[in-house]
């Protein structure tokens, strides 16, 4: 097994987000996607104006990512991501503030994209298993995405 990398994307977050009162497994952080790109080699588009970020954050500083977006890419196909992580700070490093630009590696930050399209040209996306990391950037998020491949 190994990666092959598929893309790098960037999703634009309208702030502030909402957050929702301390709850049995957390606090609940809802950032809604106002846009953002994406390219790689076979893929290159933009991130529509709609979904969010469910992100739950539990009481021992683990943050759970659950995304929602819509990809169209450059020749009209939608492509529908789902994107679930974990995103925790580096005990030994000083907490970033909301918002504050990383570099990847900086904060364990992984997640697992899936795609779903009907679209012919790109449904070699649907049988996927992929992996990435992320990153915070200004007024967003970054990740980079790998599919898992056979040798």
């Amino acid at each position: 097994m190994k990666l092959e990398y598929l893309m790098e994307y960037t999703i634009n977050l309208a702030f502030p987000p909402a957050d929702t009162p301390v709850g049995p497994l957390g606090t609940r952080r809802i950032h809604t996607f106002t846009g953002g790109s994406f390219e790689g080699p076979e893929l290159k588009g933009k991130i529509l104006p709609s979904g969010g970020d469910w992100l739950l954050r539990s009481a021992d500083g683990v943050g759970r990512v659950d995304y929602r977006a819509t990809l169209e890419t450059d020749d009209g196909a939608q492509i529908y991501l789902q994107l679930y992580g974990i995103v925790r700070g580096d005990p030994s490093r000083p907490a970033r503030p909301e918002g504050e630009p990383a570099e990847y590696g900086d904060r364990y930050y992984m997640v697992t994209p899936r795609f779903e399209t009907g679209h012919e040209r790109y449904g070699w996306l649907n049988g996927l298993v992929c992996v990435g990391e992320g990153k915070p950037v200004s007024g967003g998020v970054s990740h980079r995405v790998f599919a898992l491949v056979n040798d």
